[in-house]
């Protein structure tokens, strides 16, 4: 589980406690519900990180909504994450941390294709001395809380857990034009280990 659940958490547990001391059994019993959900949604389990040259590997969970060529011949993904699914964000390469820009916005639905554009969203772009791969971070209509663990300057491998976005969101992903696509929309990811493309050398 994610340290970030705990703020949350904690809380959750002291109410508890109190509906168990005053004997509010009923409110004990929803607090308690609230508690597994805060759980669940933060939890962070293992992967298996492929270790192929060349390969970049999704930043997180969810489903593939949009595959985009852009006009400079770059391509683009967009990751729709629910509420049910791992919200941790991982590097998609290994390589430095170039830069991690942070930008207000709207809340829209994180699967408004004007997300991308007007929505709070953090972008993050990784270097790894041959290839840059940018992603953002965007808050979607419940996510309200961008959280990036990593900084300018930090050396990041492959599949690492570089921060999380609470509550539904959505990630955008931005490949070279040297990068073979191995996914559709439609298809189903998960961080760290699904495989979206190949760098052509």
């Amino acid at each position: 589980m994610s340290r970030d659940a705990f703020p949350f958490l904690i809380p959750l547990i002291v109410i508890f406690a109190l509906c168990l001391f005053f004997k509010i059994f009923w409110v004990a019993w929803l607090i308690a519900a609230l508690g597994g959900f805060v759980a669940f949604f933060f939890r962070d389990p293992a992967r298996k990180i492929p270790g192929d040259a060349g390969l970049i590997v999704s930043p997180a969970d969810g489903k593939v909504i949009r595959s985009l060529a852009l006009p400079d011949g770059a391509w683009q993904l967009s990751i729709f994450l629910s509420v049910l699914n791992v919200h941790i964000n991982r590097s998609p390469i290994a390589g430095r941390v170039e830069s991690v820009t942070y930008r207000t916005g709207k809340f829209l639905a994180a699967f408004d294709e004007k997300a991308s554009v007007e929505n709070e969203q953090n972008l993050i772009v990784i270097n790894n001395g041959r290839h840059r791969i940018q992603f953002a971070q965007i808050a979607g209509i419940l996510a309200r809380r961008i959280v990036c663990w990593c900084k300018p300057g930090d050396q990041v491998g492959r599949g690492e857990k570089i921060g999380l976005i609470k509550f539904g969101s959505r990630v955008d992903v931005f490949f070279p034009p040297e990068t073979r696509i191995q996914v559709k929309v439609g298809d189903k990811v998960k961080g760290g280990c699904s495989i979206l493309g190949r760098m052509i050398e």
